[in-house]
């Protein structure tokens, strides 16, 4: 059985069932997710709780004796395993369907690991679970789904803001959920509700209207992007967004030519679009859908015009041309995103000698 984070609780007060993967890279709800089923294990008898940490073939053989011997006070347990990475090796794999195969009923499983790929997902412990349990896949909460999140989330604290608020929000906490989070409880707290128009008086009722200038006023930017959103941002045409994720990636040290991968690829992944025929799959879902957009934008971009930025930027890089190659960067989004900018000079006036 495959769940999500949505699902979840609504499937724990049905029936609880012998094993439990979590998997995803967001930590707020997957610990949430994590936490929904702990309680809802104690709330039938699973008092006891064990927690492993297996990362060697050693240790999964003291996860086996764990799960064979009988509980101190012959009570009902869940047995937690925690995997560095998706792939558990030989060994965890062995282990991990054996103790799934033995359905012992006083003992439930709760697997955390970060994100599968797709290989990792057709391993046979995860069949196994899937079989005899249910896969939990957490997933990032993306920009154009995040102002939906926050409202939902505000409405749980009964905090109520302007959808303007919820649009400042989500730009400052992007690719942050925690740190989004965290700042709706402190609004709630606060009860950040403006007085009147132009007052900045703050009440300290909670469940106050929070609006846009609130916001940008007590929230601090906590926005983390990485590469993939760069592509995604390029291919989807929104020069602001993507200027944005590029600057915030820059900010947080990531290495330029990360960054010039990524914009690449959304070049290729452009250019391999046109020449391939109407209808044809264009990879998953959200990506495909912000190639599409690129492809209705494509007739005004200067493919040669691009792919000498891109060149530039990797000369500055590797310090072949004089220049700032994260500059030079900005102007290759601006371009993708079919915005006008200066072109580039020739290569002979700039080359570094």
């Amino acid at each position: 059985m495959k769940l999500n984070p949505d699902t979840l609780p609504a499937q724990l007060r049905e029936r609880l069932l012998p094993a439990y993967l979590i998997s995803g890279d967001e930590p707020l709800l997957a610990g949430e997710a994590a936490d929904a089923l702990r309680a809802a294990a104690r709330a039938v008898g699973f008092s006891e709780r064990e927690v492993h940490f297996p990362e060697r073939a050693a240790d999964w053989d003291q996860v086996r004796g764990a799960a064979r011997s009988l509980s101190l006070f012959a009570a009902r347990r869940l047995i937690e395993i925690r995997l560095a990475t998706a792939r558990p090796g030989t060994a965890g794999n062995a282990a991990l369907i054996e103790l799934l195969g033995a359905r012992d009923p006083d003992t439930l499983y709760l697997i955390l690991t970060p994100r599968l790929d797709r290989e990792a997902q057709s391993a046979e412990w995860v069949r196994a679970v899937e079989a005899q349990g249910a896969w939990v896949q957490v997933w990032p909460v993306d920009a154009a789904r995040l102002p939906a999140w926050l409202r939902a989330r505000a409405r749980q604290l009964g905090l109520e803001a302007s959808d303007a608020a919820f649009e400042l929000l989500a730009a400052r906490t992007e690719g942050n959920l925690l740190a989004a989070h965290q700042e709706l409880m402190r609004l709630a707290l606060l009860g950040a509700a403006e007085d009147g128009p132009g007052s900045g008086a703050q009440s300290a009722a909670a469940g106050g209207q929070v609006s846009a200038a609130t916001v940008r006023s007590s929230v601090a930017d906590s926005a983390r992007f990485d590469v993939f959103q760069l592509g995604e941002a390029v291919l989807d045409g929104s020069a602001v967004r993507a200027l944005r994720v590029l600057a915030g990636l820059r900010a947080e040290g990531t290495e330029a030519t990360l960054a010039l991968w990524a914009l690449t690829r959304a070049l290729h992944d452009v250019w391999n679009a046109l020449a391939s025929p109407p209808g044809a799959a264009r990879g998953w879902q959200r990506r495909g859908a912000a190639l599409e957009r690129a492809l209705k934008r494509a007739p005004r971009l200067d493919f040669g015009a691009l792919t000498t930025r891109a060149a530039r930027a990797d000369r500055m890089i590797k310090g072949r041309l004089a220049g700032n190659a994260w500059d030079e960067l900005t102007l290759l989004v601006a371009e993708m995103c079919a915005m006008p900018v200066p072109a580039a000079p020739p290569r002979t006036l700039a080359a570094v000698s």
